[in-house]
């Protein structure tokens, strides 16, 4: 499709984006390795966050719903914790880090360009990781930007010129003709995908009325700009932004622009986003494009190996889930219902928001199951996937209450509890963070939780019951390492109290005994027994005569956690 030429007017409402700054660095030659992939994450999630609210502000395709900003947020959001995790490794591979960067992105892609960014950082993964070296060059990283830019046009059924595809595509043309290492190349593609993203409202009208450069296409110029910083230390330089649309005839939020189409159709487009993650092979998913292709637009599908991303606008919210099912397993499921207050899931209705509910992040199906009977939202914790910031907002919403108290059940989701709970205030809901460390701490809360008293008492009281309660976790050590307690060999049982390794034992049983007497030598009234998959239930029966036999007024109580990451979880209130 041949685009407009762009006619001359007034600066385009955008953020900023310009040349880089004159180069201070070295002259040795800047490479990308894990540690910059890592570098790379954090500064563009920085990057994000502080530009989320004006990329929201100039969202008027293809759905002016005003989320692109939040939505590539979520997305690279996801991608920095795998790759935190990936690079957690003495010493961290390139191949690895970059696996990890494209799989948290998959796995948290939100929205129409959250999901087409979740691919052009598989597409680069593909190139980075195919040789086990320890770091890119220059001609690599062009490569890969290259390669991200054509797996992203196949992703998107339809693609339109004048969107975040236009402008990763100028940035990898721009790399391909650079010469230089990897912080050169980083350059020369932020400059291409800055000349890219100023022409964006000369080949969308909506757009060029609405006085805005593309909204995605300004994420991704972002998102290069860190890239940029992560490799030669110097951040690009900006111009200053516009923060008002020059022509004052934006579209009003909920209008719908159909897929391909240059105008504002005001309702006439799908009424629901329907994104969820898909376990399916190839030859089912390409089935599943063509069907979803009838049922609706903006249909983006993400992924491979066995896992996608599957993102369309449609009518029929379910049957766009019902083809997903028929495909294969989908998991992750949100439907959002354009220009209504709050995200709904399939077969959900409006209703009246309660007073107060309590969200809980949890590691296993059993323990699902009983803080749902407790009233609970639940978000499921998966190995190795913690879930992102917008997760937890999803279950904030779907408490639908006015008050939710919110409980991470582990500490590493301290800080992403608080951007949830942050970003859910700015929705007017009331917000309380209570930084339980493990699920047991989180049932004693639930424990007191009396949603009929005031906000303040309730949390207070709630706060009390987790500080009051002590947790531990058994596990298998996965190889030799120091710790704490001692050096383990792998295969070890390790008994972490409150976060740290205190016992190291052979066998489960034994190990159990030893931790739960130094919990309860200060003291206790009430163990928790939280049993694994797998974990037999004579284990439980055995602890329990245990704790009898050397503490007659402590009671026990156990329950089943499904599939999850330890084995035994312990508490003692």
């Amino acid at each position: 499709m041949s685009a407009p030429a762009h006619r001359p007017g007034p600066p385009r409402r955008g953020l900023p984006c310009g040349s880089t700054r004159s180069s201070r660095r070295t002259q040795v030659a800047q490479t990308l390795d894990a540690v910059a992939v890592r570098t790379w994450c954090s500064l563009a999630l920085d990057a994000l966050g502080r530009a989320r609210e004006e990329i929201d502000a100039i969202n008027v395709y293809p759905v002016p719903d005003g989320d692109t900003g939040t939505n590539l947020y979520l997305t690279v959001e996801s991608a920095a914790q795998a790759v935190q995790a990936a690079c957690a490794a003495p010493e961290p591979a390139l191949s690895d880090a970059v696996r990890a960067m494209a799989h948290g992105a998959l796995i948290g892609a939100r929205g129409n360009s959250g999901t087409i960014l979740a691919q052009l950082l598989r597409g680069m993964a593909q190139v980075l990781a195919d040789r086990d070296t320890a770091h890119a060059d220059g001609p690599r990283l062009a490569l890969a930007l290259r390669r991200a830019a054509e797996s992203a046009y196949k992703a998107v059924a339809h693609p339109v010129e004048g969107t975040i595809l236009s402008v990763a595509t100028a940035a990898a043309r721009a790399a391909q003709r650079a010469q230089g290492d990897c912080a050169e190349i980083a350059a020369a593609a932020h400059r291409g995908a800055c000349a890219a993203l100023d022409a964006t409202p000369g080949q969308l009208a909506v757009l060029d009325r609405a006085g805005v450069v593309d909204a995605g296409g300004q994420g991704l110029v972002t998102v290069l700009a860190a890239l940029v910083e992560s490799l030669s230390g110097e951040r690009p330089r900006s111009r200053p932004s516009r923060t008002t649309a020059p022509h004052g005839n934006a579209p009003v939020a909920g209008s719908v622009v159909k897929e391909g189409c240059a105008d504002v159709t005001g309702t006439g487009g799908p009424a629901f986003e329907v994104i969820y993650l898909l376990e399916a092979t190839d030859e089912a998913v390409a089935r599943l494009r063509t069907r979803l292709d009838e049922l609706g637009d903006s249909l983006v599908v993400v992924g491979g190996d066995g896992l996608w991303n599957v993102h369309v606008h449609v009518d029929d919210a379910g049957a766009a889930v019902e083809a997903g099912v028929e495909a294969g397993r989908p998991h992750r499921i949100r439907v959002t219902h354009f220009g209504a207050e709050d995200a709904h899931t399939t077969g959900a209705t409006t209703r009246e928001r309660t007073q107060r509910g309590v969200v809980a992040v949890v590691p296993g199906e059993g323990l699902r199951d009983l803080y749902a009977e407790a009233g609970a939202t639940v978000v499921l914790a998966r190995p190795g996937e913690p879930p992102a910031s917008g997760e937890l907002v999803d279950a904030v919403r779907r408490a639908h209450a006015r008050e939710v108290v919110l409980l991470p059940n582990d500490a590493e989701l301290r800080h992403t509890a608080a951007a949830a709970a942050e970003q859910a205030r700015a929705d007017g809901v009331r917000v309380a963070l209570i930084p339980t460390r493990s699920a047991v701490q989180g049932i004693a809360a639930l424990a007191v939780h009396e949603p009929d008293r005031r906000f303040d008492e309730d949390v207070v009281a709630m706060t009390s019951a987790a500080g009051a309660t002590r947790y531990a976790e058994l596990v298998l050590a996965e190889r030799q390492s120091w710790t704490s307690a001692g050096v383990c060999q792998g295969g070890d049982v390790l008994g972490l109290i409150d976060g740290d390794v205190a016992v190291i034992g052979t066998d489960l049983a034994g190990t159990a005994r030893t931790v739960l007497d130094r919990m309860l030598a200060a003291g206790g009234e009430l163990v928790t027994l939280v049993l694994g998959d797998g974990v037999p239930g004579s284990l439980a029966e055995h602890l329990e005569a245990h704790v009898r036999e050397g503490h007659l007024a402590v009671d026990t109580v156990v329950y089943q956690g499904g599939p999850q990451s330890a084995p035994l979880l312990i508490g003692v209130e």
